[in-house]
């Protein structure tokens, strides 16, 4: 059943991105409005955009996040990969993101030290500065 949400999660996702269905999105507001003195501008009219709008975006926020799960997922493993296969990054970095978000502060703050920086979660830029001076 999983694989079956996924596989379809992932098409859809991939087609709504792209621009056949901002088209047909905007294809059906336009029927819509015309329709709009057709119907009198009747309660039913109103009620059937909305029920519709809503019905379509309560399920893409599944999507979506189904997606963003998956990339994220991707990207975190990818992440991991370089830091375990390279000698200059600490593999102690692999896994973090399952530490809580005070944890996560501790560690960028203690970074952000290690860099130059106060680690008091950007009052100095001095960091930023040396980066676009790179530019």
């Amino acid at each position: 059943m999983e694989r079956i949400f996924e596989t379809i999660a992932g098409k859809v996702a991939n087609w709504s991105g792209r621009p056949p269905a901002f088209m047909l999105a905007l294809a059906v507001i336009i029927v819509w409005g015309v329709t709009g003195p057709i119907f009198h501008y009747s309660d039913t009219w109103q009620l059937i955009i909305n029920t519709g709008t809503t019905i379509v975006t309560f399920l893409m926020v599944f999507l979506i996040q189904n997606a963003q799960n998956r990339d994220g997922s991707a990207i975190q493993a990818k992440l991991d990969e370089l830091i375990r296969a390279l000698k200059g990054p600490r593999n102690e970095f692999v896994g973090i993101e399952h530490l809580s978000q005070q944890q996560l502060e501790q560690i960028k703050a203690k970074l952000e030290q290690l860099c130059g920086g106060d680690g008091d979660h950007g009052s100095d830029h001095a960091s930023f500065a040396r980066l676009i001076s790179r530019l």
